[in-house]
């Protein structure tokens, strides 16, 4: 059996991040993750950190706009996987950069970690994140990078544990739910211990080289409708339906503040104009049918 390859985590104190690290220690994969000195003495990530060295993974202090400490940081790994936020994804850059230098990267995984969508579409209040996704991509391809991007589709511990209210709610809602749209578009609910499953199993596979991994776990496709359905069936509740008539999206993605109309401007490409079906790639569920992932059926369990 050919050696795992050493990977390092960029961002792995972040929301996926910490998935990603321990699913890459637990896989037997020497495991480095980069963090800020001043990361490991904030209360609640210090603990992480402390977590992640029980599991076996090395701790190495640097930062994203460091450079020396990125190279110093590759030079002792194969893989490199950035979970960085939303908003610092045109600052990968600074990684590709380390990656050049050090010389001996062999697969880069940036931080993508969402929905295939159509940028044209997607409205203001969004797009500028949106289109820095797609033009990371370009450089990652003209920089002739070896990659992975990672598609991962939705998390569900922020839409459907929230049957896609507001980011912040705690629980599915048992009275009243909103929907944008006639809430009829199709979309992919994946649990995060199996997007960081399937992003690991990838590191090794000649399968996924310079390729879109796309995780379109066909029993996670629901419409928001169907999954309100389903709740309100294990509950034995119905609940009220707030419609919101496409046409007044956009000016409630206007008068929203941030980060509300950041995420009213994601819902409406994502939950009424909807996922592209037709881009390129490879699906995980069929490069690894031997994942029992989670099943949004089943992940909402918790919650009854």
């Amino acid at each position: 059996m050919a050696e795992k390859s050493k990977i390092l985590i960029i961002g792995g104190t972040g929301y996926i991040g910490k998935y990603v690290v321990e699913e890459s220690a637990k896989a037997g994969h020497p495991t480095f993750a980069l963090v800020r000195e001043k990361t490991a003495s904030d209360p609640v990530k210090g603990k992480l950190i402390e977590n992640f060295k029980s599991y076996g993974v090395t701790v190495l202090y640097g930062d994203l706009y460091d450079h020396e400490s990125l190279v110093k940081a590759m030079k002792q790994v194969d893989v490199v996987i950035s979970t960085v936020g939303s908003f610092q994804i045109p600052d990968q850059v600074k990684i590709i950069a380390a990656i050049k230098e050090a010389g001996n990267i062999k697969r880069f995984f940036p931080s993508e970690f969402g929905v295939e969508v159509d940028y044209d579409h997607i409205l203001e209040g969004a797009k500028l994140i949106s289109e820095s996704n797609l033009k990371f991509r370009r450089v990652v391809e003209a920089e002739e990078i070896p990659y992975t991007f990672v598609s991962c589709k939705l998390f569900a511990g922020y839409y459907a544990r929230t049957l896609v209210q507001p980011i912040g709610t705690p629980a599915p809602p048992r009275d009243k739910v909103t929907i944008l749209g006639d809430g009829n578009t199709k979309a992919i609910f994946n649990e995060e211990h199996d997007i960081a499953t399937y992003t690991i199993k990838a590191v090794d596979d000649p399968r996924t080289l310079n390729k879109i991994l796309h995780l379109r776990l066909p029993k996670n496709i629901y419409t928001v409708n169907e999954l309100v359905s389903l709740w309100e069936r294990k509950i034995g509740t119905t609940l009220e339906k707030i419609y919101i008539p496409e046409e007044e999206i956009p000016e409630r993605i206007q008068e929203a503040p941030f980060p509300l109309n950041f995420e009213i401007a994601i819902c409406h490409s994502i939950f009424v104009l909807g996922e592209p079906s037709n881009c390129e790639g490879v699906e995980a569920s069929e490069l690894y049918p031997d994942v029992k992932y989670t099943t949004v059926d089943e992940y909402l369990d918790q919650f009854v």
